[in-house]
């Protein structure tokens, strides 16, 4: 008898897992439940779509539903919502088409992502205020700006949603204001990095309200300001970035159990508690690479990698899904910031590192080559064993250099293996020193002197 594979949602990890488990063993019986219409499209790049840099919402689908049901032979069912799980019968309970079903299964997949935080503020129903999470909410926001050209617009938090946005709706003609309730915009980049980021965004025309709470919305039927504290603001449309919370009350209901980060709690295979039930993506924890400890970070990758290790383990072939080091990168205008690790050194401590770090700023390329800029690389380190904890890059050009100390963090590397490793050089590209490597060297001779 053919084995089932049921997978809930038909995004980044879902689809990720059915296309593998499928080329793997063809005789598996795969089966996705999307309670949408999109599947397998790339919501980092809405912020790009609503600046009007990608012409299609559609160029953002990485697969159509029909080349997943032709090509690859997944049962994919959109408009199919899967209200109940009993793990304990191997069954979910289906809502699509106009009826209520049951779907037994042999394996199943929860992958039902994240959803945008909505605060609790006055004035979220207003026309002209969205959040940014999905397709739908792109194209919203894009036919909203189109349809009535705003003069002014509210970006309220400062992550990366924030800071993107920021860029989309300035090149869409609008003056923006971008609220963060905290002292600084990408909070976990560090504070070197955001206030690099600071003066790009407010060079290019961003006015920047720190340390400010935003209270809500306010305008007859479609929104017109933003309300502070203590005044209001013109805003003639508003984005709401401050996170998103993982979507985890389908499996909690089902006892599934959730960890400390309040996403799904998983093994090294993206198991559950149950033995055949599985979660990726960003509804669930993964083991941080640094700490050894279970974290959330929801990043496109992570949600991928372990999709496709999970559709491998369905396979008969298990494969980890692999630690995390929360690596990402993001634009801000004519800047890229990027961190991974471990940075924050209060958080360091708690996890029983004694934390060093140094921050260096050197050239991207050759002194006497032309194209050049300010590459600005922090590194930490653990006193004791000398250990890289972490890292973060922000500059005009070759942020995507933070790749670098990602992948020695994933090797367990020392400062000093960092600093002796045998990177290319050509003037064009980096200098002798590459900064990563300066500022490596300038972290082993720091923690030498203490």
């Amino acid at each position: 008898m053919t084995d089932t594979f049921v997978v809930v949602g038909g995004d980044a990890a879902g689809m990720s897992a059915a296309s593998k488990a499928k080329r793997v063993n063809p005789e598996l019986d795969v089966i996705v439940f999307e309670r949408g219409s999109w599947v397998s499209y790339a919501a980092c790049g809405m912020p790009y779509y609503v600046k009007g840099e990608v012409a299609d919402l559609d160029d953002l689908v990485a697969m159509t539903p029909e080349e997943f049901r032709q090509g690859r032979d997944v049962d994919l069912r959109t408009g199919h919502e899967v209200i109940e799980i009993d793990p304990e019968a191997e069954s979910v309970t289906v809502e699509g088409d106009g009826e209520r079903f049951e779907q037994p299964y042999d394996h199943l997949l929860i992958a039902t992502g994240a959803t945008a935080i909505e605060p609790p503020f006055d004035g979220l129903d207003l026309d002209g205020v969205f959040t940014i999470h999905d397709m739908d909410e792109a194209a919203a926001i894009d036919d909203y700006v189109g349809e009535h050209s705003p003069d002014s617009a509210a970006v309220v938090g400062g992550g990366y949603v924030g800071v993107e946005m920021a860029e989309a709706l300035s090149a869409r003609g609008a003056d923006v204001h971008l609220y963060e309730m905290l002292p600084h915009v990408l909070q976990p980049f560090g504070e070197t990095v955001a206030s690099v980021v600071e003066d790009q965004l407010r060079e290019q025309g961003v006015d920047l309200h720190l340390d400010t709470t935003v209270s809500g919305f306010a305008g007859d039927d479609r929104v017109d300001r933003v309300v502070l504290d203590d005044e209001s603001r013109p805003a003639d449309v508003a984005v709401v970035g401050v996170g998103v919370t993982p979507n985890v009350d389908l499996a909690a209901d089902a006892g599934v159990e959730l960890g400390e980060t309040g996403a799904i709690a998983t093994d090294e295979y993206g198991r559950t508690n149950y033995e055949n039930v599985y979660a990726a993506g960003d509804d669930a924890e993964a083991r941080h690479v640094v700490t050894g400890e279970p974290d959330h970070v929801p990043l496109a990758l992570t949600a991928n990698r372990a999709g496709r290790a999970i559709g491998q383990t369905v396979a008969g072939d298990p494969e980890p899904v692999g630690a995390i080091a929360g690596t990402a990168i993001v634009k801000a205008f004519d800047l890229g910031a990027a961190r991974t690790g471990l940075l924050d050194e209060d958080r360091a401590r708690e996890a029983g590192f004694d934390p060093v770090s140094v921050s260096i700023s050197a050239s991207s390329r050759a002194h006497y080559y032309p194209g050049g800029s300010e590459l600005t690389v922090t590194l930490v380190a653990d006193r004791g064993s000398g250990r890289l904890l972490g890292g973060s890059i922000v500059g005009a050009e070759g942020a995507k250099r933070i790749d670098t100390v990602a992948t020695a963090l994933t090797m367990g590397a020392t400062v000093d293996e960092l600093r002796d490793t045998d990177l290319a050089y050509a003037p064009p590209f980096s200098p002798v020193w590459d900064p990563v490597l300066t500022a490596a060297k300038v972290l082993a001779g720091k923690l030498e002197d203490t």
